[in-house]
């Protein structure tokens, strides 16, 4: 009896190979049936038609027809006037790897555009601070017509006392003084010229300048910070995307083993040596493994999207970005990554510069407290004509004349406004220093946040591969077992479910290592372009 045994389980063992090596169409019509709708499951059929139950294309040609609205139109002319200011350079040929892609973003991208336009314009408020320190002219020309009337003195002769006189022989007086109104007008055209040179402002001209000299720097830092946020973005966005095309591969090869394992378990059920429980328990865990790999397929399609979005491409550019997840040690100490960053971080610059320009704000507040000093120069003339010609001679009008002074200023009272708007100023600063002493240690605790990062990502990196080839070795083992009819069919799944989560596990290590790679250069200053450990 046991010898009947054996020999019917050798012959269904035997049965069962014969029928994994047989061609596709070999295997019994129930399990070609099933492998079948399983790999159809997701596929989208070609006649299938729109919602509602439109064909597509007479879908398509509804939406062609459909007028475009206004505001579409004008977001249209916008980007092209947008592309006229701000070329985007062409998209590069051939293969992208990581460094390619940084110098993409950084030559193409919109916030580098921005930075530079940043910095520009610092650059003119610098040289408007410094033609302050110059003398100011101002010319005007003006018309003004009077009308009037005016006391004019005159006499009158007394005929009285005239005839008086002749009729004595007298010489008395016959003048009577008395006023006369008469009417008066005149046209006043006048020309002048003024040339203002401050002397002393009580130092708001030049803390002003020192500002926009500390702001055109800040701005110089500022790009520098950019530059250095798009580099992570990108990095990190690229680093995802070959995350993403690993875990595509190892849900295919999940996906390949499950069909394997159905395919075995289906051949056993058809001789009747295996219940059907196990082919539907393989039938699950394949549909699942299918599902796991659309979720991958489509994370690498937004991981590229998003990447095209950084680098100023099309969205829907399939760009050939090429690379693999790697291991390179990294050898900087803490102390070094410390003493890097408190060096070479530029938002540590710019709150720097923030403070510096507080100060000068404070300075420039303080200014009303000091007198203003000026010297003035001025030209003026006049004439009742429009060519300053004086045709009257009118002794009230003085033709032309030239003034030179210097003039100062004090305001000695207001209340203590200008006190308290300096009290405030101060306070500014003092609110930036303690924020810029915050921000310090921030950054240490990045750097030192980032470092363990990478440490404990080489580590895992180290224990995901032990594991994987241990997981590798169990699945075969499972499998050899299960074709054996000594092991069950949830070993197999089980022993594919701990390598799958291996193959996970180790992409995981690779990426989360690299991706601290790329934080811990960033948190340092430095652009590593490449993303190569020094």
């Amino acid at each position: 009896m046991n010898a009947t045994r054996l020999k019917t389980a050798a012959a269904a063992f035997f049965l069962a190979l014969a029928l994994l090596a047989a061609p596709r169409q070999g295997i019994s019509q129930e399990a070609g049936t099933s492998t079948d709708r399983i790999r159809d499951r997701y596929t989208p059929k070609a006649d299938s038609a729109a919602p509602g139950g439109v064909p597509p294309k007479a879908l398509e040609k509804k939406i062609e027809s459909e007028a475009v609205p206004a505001f579409v139109k004008q977001g249209e002319e916008y980007a092209k006037e947008l592309s006229a200011a701000f070329p985007v350079p062409a998209a590069p040929e051939g293969p992208l790897d990581l460094e390619k892609s940084v110098t993409r973003g950084l030559a193409a991208n919109p916030q580098m555009q921005s930075a530079r336009a940043q910095i520009l314009g610092a650059e003119e408020g610098r040289r408007q601070s410094l033609a302050n320190f110059g003398p100011v002219g101002n010319i005007s020309y003006g018309y003004q017509r009077t009308d009037g009337s005016v006391w004019a003195p005159s006499s009158q002769t007394n005929l009285g006392a005239a005839y008086a006189n002749q009729a004595t022989g007298s010489n008395a007086n016959t003048s009577v003084e008395m006023n006369q109104h008469l009417p008066y007008w005149q046209n006043l055209y006048t020309l002048q010229l003024t040339v203002t040179q401050p002397l002393f402002t009580g130092f708001k001209l030049l803390s002003s300048y020192q500002r926009a000299a500390l702001a055109k720097t800040q701005a110089e830092a500022q790009l520098t910070n950019t530059e250095l946020t798009l580099i992570k973005g990108v990095q990190r966005a690229f680093l995802a995307l070959l995350k993403a095309r690993s875990d595509v591969r190892s849900n295919q090869d999940s996906v390949a083993r499950l069909e394997s394992q159905y395919k075995v378990t289906q051949a056993f059920y058809d001789v009747g040596l295996k219940p059907r429980l196990d082919v539907l328990q393989a039938e699950a865990e394949l549909a699942t493994a299918e599902q796991n790999l659309l979720k991958a397929q489509n994370s690498v399609l937004t991981q590229t999207a998003q990447l095209n979005s950084l680098l100023n491409l099309p969205l829907e550019q399939d760009t050939p970005y090429v690379g693999e997840l790697s291991y390179m040690p990294f050898t900087m100490t803490i102390e070094q990554c410390l003493d890097t960053a408190y060096k070479t971080r530029p938002d540590l610059f710019i709150g720097v510069k923030s403070v510096q320009i507080a100060e000068k704000d404070a300075k420039v507040a303080a200014s009303p407290l000091y007198p203003q000093v000026q010297a003035q120069a001025g030209y003026t003339r006049k004439g009742d004509t429009p060519g300053l010609d004086n045709h009257r001679k009118s002794s009230s009008v003085v033709p032309e004349a030239t003034t030179v002074g210097v003039s100062a200023s004090w305001q000695v009272w207001d209340w203590g406004s200008t006190y308290f708007g300096y009290s405030q100023a101060r306070e500014t600063v003092k609110k930036l220093q303690a924020d810029l002493a915050k921000m310090r240690l921030d950054v240490g605790y990045e750097v030192k946040t980032y470092h363990l990062n990478i440490q404990d990502a080489a580590k895992r990196i180290s224990v995901a591969r032990t594991g994987l080839e241990a997981a590798q070795e169990g699945y075969r083992m499972a499998v050899a077992r299960y074709q054996a009819q000594v092991g069950t069919n949830t070993d197999v799944l089980d022993a594919q479910s701990r390598v799958s989560s291996a193959e996970f596990n180790l992409t995981q290590a690779l990426s989360d290592y690299q991706s601290a790679l790329a934080d811990i250069y960033v948190a340092m200053g430095i652009k590593n372009i490449a993303l190569v450990p020094n």
